[in-house]
């Protein structure tokens, strides 16, 4: 019998051989990006240090070890299995190998310089009240390559539908797919059995930050208010003074206290079709 304690015990990996099998893996995950240059820049990471992770001669951060696992939507494993071995696991509802090939490359694909990440103004009709219109802030993010959105839905609008107002039930997240002239979201609330399905193009402005479509609501035919309503959507960037405005001014508002450029866009005057 034997005393090498080398054959009772795992052998840990060798710093080489963790840099290296990162290297691989983030070889292969790169594929799914248009360039190496486009991926530094979403990710925020030197190009000249990024090629040393590709060819396993350095090691990331524990803070850029993250930020590279969470923009691929993987963990720490990357760094001692194959990427393939960890892919091969839940692909979740729109990875799915039913719905992937028609959705997934639709979800993953949206563009930061297209649809920024950040803080949005929006604005739309409501659909209970005709004569009133609503305001809010939402909050556009990401995680790995995935296109997220979130926000409150306004205590008045809560109330006129019966519903809690408070923080957990008025919060709504969507998930945001890439479209061939434009972004649509599905949004729910958490826990609701409804959805809102929204979509938006881009239009030219001053600083190229103003997104118009429309909004709809999975309501029954006959029940009250209005299905569809146009909607608009103003990035407010970094800017702490305009979006503390904006969050000041959430909620139903009437014609008159529209923004101008947000009234011209919502056509108020004309029937949406």
């Amino acid at each position: 019998m034997t005393s090498d304690t080398s054959t009772m015990t795992e052998r840990r990996p060798s710093p080489a051989e963790l840099r290296s099998m990162l290297g691989a893996n983030l070889r292969q995950l790169s594929k799914k990006s248009a360039s190496i240059s486009a991926l530094c820049r979403e990710l925020g990471i030197n190009r000249t240090q990024f090629n040393r992770y590709l060819a396993g001669e350095s090691f990331p951060r524990p803070d850029v070890l993250h930020r590279i696992c969470s923009y691929f939507g993987v963990d720490a494993r990357i760094l001692l299995e194959p990427v393939e071995n960890i892919d091969s696991e839940s692909p979740g509802l729109l990875g799915d190998p039913a719905v992937s090939d028609f959705v997934s490359n639709a979800a993953r694909g949206v563009n930061e310089t297209e649809f920024p990440s950040g803080f949005y103004r929006f604005t739309r009709r409501s659909f209970l009240d005709e004569e009133m219109f609503l305001q809010g802030v939402i909050y556009v993010f990401r995680r790995g390559q995935n296109t997220f959105l979130k926000g409150f839905e306004a205590k008045d609008a809560m109330r006129q539908q019966g519903l809690p107002t408070d923080p957990v039930t008025r919060e709504f997240r969507g998930a945001i797919l890439q479209q061939e002239d434009g972004v649509a979201a599905l949004v729910g609330r958490k826990g609701a059995i409804t959805t809102s399905f929204n979509y938006l193009a881009r239009i030219p402005s001053f600083e190229n930050n103003f997104w118009v479509g429309y909004v709809t609501r999975t309501v029954r035919e006959n029940v009250a208010g209005r299905r569809v309503e146009r909607l608009v959507y103003e990035h407010l960037g970094n800017d702490t003074h305009r979006i503390l405005k904006a969050a000041r001014e959430a909620g139903f508002c009437s014609l008159d206290n529209l923004l101008p450029y947000h009234r011209n866009l919502l056509k108020v005057d004309e029937s949406f079709v």
